[in-house]
């Protein structure tokens, strides 16, 4: 009894509800909110469903949230990702008409919107079709510029494009949105662990793969590059992707001085839903574990889809 009583005194990293930030997929092909198969407990939402959805989160203690659009129309050069009738225009409109206090954070990307589902503008080049960095950057700036002008307060490009955060960064300075803040993938791996937000996304590509524009898993000095350049290039928080399977990088990114957030991604998070409902682990325990783990190497923010979840489980515990 009375070593139990202290532990709580001696605890060294504290995850807060604060710290977490909630992915959520709006769909522009749904009436109602419609099941994530290998996701369970996630769900992709209608645009009505979204403010409401922002409404829970923010009763649970999440302040932030990220949106993820699908569209009812791809084409070869996105132009739904900037549309200002866009399904996350929308969405970020509608969350900051009923909830203006809500943090909201929009992914920066195109392979949602693309007909081939790479996270950019491709062409033809010397070894076949492949993805162009320079056009690709306009389109990033276009896209982030109309996230802004609907509201979102944070930006973040996710396409791992060569002077991304350069480029959106003069994008929005050059149209009044200084203030709007660039959460930068800065480190985001070529993992086997997306293919549940793939499926939730609709964003699987249908030639080659992405590989030439992510990390290779195995190169932690290129992870370091990266994440030093997007610093350079004015990123205000930097990014590791997947985070669980990271935390070396995510430790040493910790030490560039920027706030760094870490992204449980869905593969991490489908492991262990899928394990806690066959009786094999203690589900809550072991995401609450996985997320001090994010926060003990480093993470000031955490991007999970355990948010809900584990705002709970956190406020039953205090």
């Amino acid at each position: 009894m009375r070593r139990s009583a202290v532990r709580p005194l001696l605890t060294q990293t504290v995850v807060r509800r604060e710290d977490l930030i909630a992915p959520v997929f709006v769909d522009e092909t749904t009436d109602e909110p419609r099941a994530i198969q290998s996701m369970p407990g996630q769900y992709r939402y209608p645009v009505g469903e979204i403010a409401p959805l922002a409404t829970r989160l923010i009763e649970k203690g999440i302040k932030a949230l990220l949106i993820f659009g699908i569209p009812s129309v791809k084409d070869e050069t996105a132009t739904g990702a900037f549309s200002q009738t866009g399904i996350v225009q929308r969405a970020v409109r509608s969350i900051k008409d009923l909830v203006p206090e809500m943090v909201v954070i929009t992914d920066v990307c195109a392979c949602e919107y693309t007909s081939h589902g790479h996270c950019g503008i491709v062409g033809e080049t010397a070894h076949g079709p492949d993805l162009l960095n320079d056009p690709s950057l306009d389109l990033m700036g276009r896209i982030a510029v109309s996230h802004a002008n609907a509201g979102a307060d944070i930006v973040a490009p996710s396409c791992m494009l060569d002077g991304m955060v350069g480029a959106i960064r003069s994008a929005l300075d050059r149209t009044g949105h200084d203030q709007v803040l660039i959460m930068s993938y800065s480190s985001k791996f070529a993992s086997s662990l997306y293919g549940p937000f793939r499926d939730a996304a609709e964003s699987a590509y249908t030639f080659g793969d992405r590989k030439g524009y992510q990390i290779n898993p195995a190169n932690r000095r290129e992870a370091l590059m990266e994440a030093a350049l997007d610093l350079e290039e004015g990123a205000d928080i930097l990014m590791v992707k997947p985070g669980t399977f990271y935390l070396d990088i995510l430790s040493d990114i910790a030490g560039l001085g920027l706030p760094v957030a870490a992204y449980q991604v869905s593969g991490e998070y489908s492991m262990i839903k899928a394990a806690g409902q066959k009786g094999w682990l203690n589900e809550r325990e072991v995401a609450l574990e996985s997320l001090t783990a994010l926060k003990r190497a480093g993470a000031d923010l955490i991007i999970t889809y355990f948010a809900y979840d584990a705002a709970g489980w956190l406020n039953e515990e205090q």
